[in-house]
């Protein structure tokens, strides 16, 4: 679909990712305007690769110029349905437009799109919003805060007692180790999908991971105890900022304080690579997660979610604290690691 849609003076059509010059415009835009990874091209087209999800997005123009953008990943699922998300498998997106009669014209076109396209869910990760939307501010909270100067003004940052456990663990006997070549992949994933089972949660696809680290500014730090991997975290950089999106650690971990060393460590790391901010990404309010990152002294700043469903159509829920999942969830926490490794990835890539 490239016919633009008619609405007043602003024209809006789905955009042409298979294109270069598309894209580049796309992303000249994003950066002109500030946006995050999650609304570049490049993420969704990572996205695309990893999971098979089609990337997908509406321009709005006015006067031959590009004045507003919505990035969209269109996921199916066989368990939740199909919707369009901005972004997919991201914690921020929406729309980005140089005024607001730009914004609304992209926010009435993609339920119309959504409709062409058999999706019954839209749903955006920030930005701004039109009437008859389900705007959520309660779900989700985000946290970020500056890098220190130096690694001991870091430490000092962290608050008493997380600063204590942080101390703790650079007395064990662990190393650190950055990179992004086979090793360091598989050796995430490992660690990853281990940890993501025992939070009763199927594990995303490997080639989602290959296709971030492959596309966009991205690397792995890893934890060892004794040579065994511990803790592992894949990282993106965007505008001078860090965003541990990937992490997770093994049972031993906890007992070792490694993922407080993995953090620490990539603090320091971050900001040799020339960061000022670490994004510690969203969590939900409340959720063990949410303290976590709180007694590492990050503010937490409630994100706006909004979601829209087709007429007639149930609201898709893929939340993992839905009650209607909580048994699935313990049934998953139980799973043999090679089966729920086997499985996960099927499941995990419609989730979005």
């Amino acid at each position: 679909m490239n016919a633009p849609f008619a609405l007043s003076r602003v024209a809006v059509r789905a955009a042409d990712l298979r294109e270069p010059d598309e894209v580049a415009l796309v992303e000249g835009y994003v950066a002109k305007l500030g946006g995050s990874v999650f609304h570049r091209p490049a993420w969704l087209l990572a996205i695309a690769a990893g999971t098979g999800q089609r990337a997908r997005g509406l321009i709005a123009e006015q006067a031959g110029e590009i004045s507003g953008w919505l990035p969209l990943s269109e996921v199916h699922s066989p368990i939740f349905g199909r919707m369009l998300a901005s972004s997919g498998f991201a914690v921020e997106g929406g729309i980005l437009a140089s005024d607001d009669a730009s914004a609304a014209a992209l926010c009435d076109a993609v339920c119309e799109y959504a409709q062409r396209l058999a999706c019954t869910t839209v749903e955006l990760r920030g930005g701004p919003v039109g009437s008859g939307w389900q705007v959520r501010t309660d779900s989700h909270c985000g946290f970020v805060e500056p890098l220190a100067g130096d690694d001991e003004a870091q430490l000092i940052a962290i608050p008493r007692k997380q600063r204590a456990e942080v101390r703790k663990s650079l007395k064990n006997d662990l190393t650190v180790e950055t990179g992004s070549d086979e090793a360091d992949r598989a050796t995430h994933y490992a660690v990853y999908a281990e940890s993501v089972r025992n939070l009763g949660t199927p594990v995303f696809p490997r080639s989602l991971f290959d296709a971030v680290l492959d596309t966009l500014d991205a690397d792995i730090l890893t934890v060892r105890h004794r040579g065994q991997a511990v803790a592992s975290v894949l990282s993106i950089y965007h505008d001078g900022a860090v965003m541990p999106y990937w992490g997770g650690g093994t049972w031993n971990a906890r007992a070792l304080r490694a993922n407080d060393r993995m953090y620490y460590a990539l603090m320091i790391h971050a900001r040799t690579r020339g960061c000022d901010r670490f994004d510690f990404g969203r969590s939900k309010t409340g959720s063990g997660a949410y303290s976590f990152k709180k007694n590492w002294g990050f503010t937490p700043e409630p994100l706006s979610y909004a979601s829209w469903t087709a007429p007639g159509q149930e609201a898709r829920d893929a939340d993992p604290t839905s009650e209607q999942h909580q048994s699935r969830i313990a049934l998953w926490k139980k799973l043999p690691l090679p089966i729920a490794n086997r499985l996960g990835p099927l499941i995990a890539r419609g989730l979005g």
